[in-house]
């Protein structure tokens, strides 16, 4: 049952995704920035509210009254990567438009790929790597000046639920660069709709968003050290059972 639930999700996201991309590509013809944003959201949307009813992949989330209250007011969120669908469930729970930095090889993907690159988001070639941090602090310092949050997964890629990835301070550079408070967000999505797997899972994924950390006169080692400490620390304290055989210990995250 779980399989027909997952293949009828997919469906639906294949269906969906080609009409409404044809539609973001053409309006963007004379529509780009924040309504564009808010078109592609609405797809996500459907994405996600489509698992809900289809596969039973529900949410719940703490700490929605630490995200700056400002209309301008910048962020930059350091988010765990489980599986697809934080990628996908962020920009819907986002009351900020939000800016992915991504590798360009996504803007292939077909439909897809074609809509997210008429969007305000940082794409990077990995290849060059001096020039690709440049870019970041270029554009996303003009992006948290709009008021449009920088969202970035410091592992780098989806890793397992109960594990623990190698956190880069990538998003940490930019938040020093830029003077933007980070915002760690631990996410248990791996219990229901685990990384490169197609079956999904009923159940109930926590989003946990954390204080804001100040990054001024910080380090972005040490401030990467703060963000990884809660986020893993949170993680252990959603999700005990996928850590319960794990050699790692961490400390309890701060209130």
């Amino acid at each position: 049952m779980a399989f027909l639930r997952s293949l009828l999700h997919a469906l639906w996201m294949l269906l969906t995704v080609i009409p409404w991309a044809i539609i973001m590509l053409v309006a963007s013809l004379w529509r780009r920035g924040v309504p564009l944003y808010w078109m592609a959201v609405r797809w996500l949307g459907w994405a996600v509210h489509g698992a809900r009813v289809l596969c039973g992949v529900r949410w719940r989330v703490h700490g929605m009254e630490h995200l700056p209250q400002g209309e301008r007011s910048p962020a930059i969120l350091l988010v765990k990567h489980q599986s697809t669908l934080e990628t996908f469930l962020m920009p819907v729970l986002m009351p900020h438009p939000l800016a992915f930095v991504f590798k360009k090889e996504l803007l292939r993907v077909p439909f897809f790929g074609w809509a997210m690159g008429r969007l305000d988001m940082v794409h990077i070639d990995r290849n060059q790597r001096a020039q690709a941090f440049n870019k970041v602090v270029a554009q996303g310092r003009l992006l948290l000046d709009q008021g449009i949050w920088i969202i970035m997964f410091p592992e780098g890629t989806r890793i397992a639920r109960g594990q623990q990835g190698s956190y880069k301070n990538g998003g940490t550079r930019l938040a020093v660069e830029t003077g933007a408070p980070v915002i760690p967000v631990a996410v248990t999505s791996g219990k229901c709709w685990p990384r490169k797997a197609f079956v999904k899972r009923a159940g109930v994924v926590d989003v946990s968003i954390g204080r804001p950390i100040p990054s001024a006169g910080r380090s972005a080692d040490e401030l990467m050290r703060e963000v990884e400490t809660w986020i893993e620390a949170e993680m252990r304290r959603l999700d005990p059972g996928a850590y319960a055989t794990s050699a790692d210990a961490a400390p309890s995250p701060a209130p």
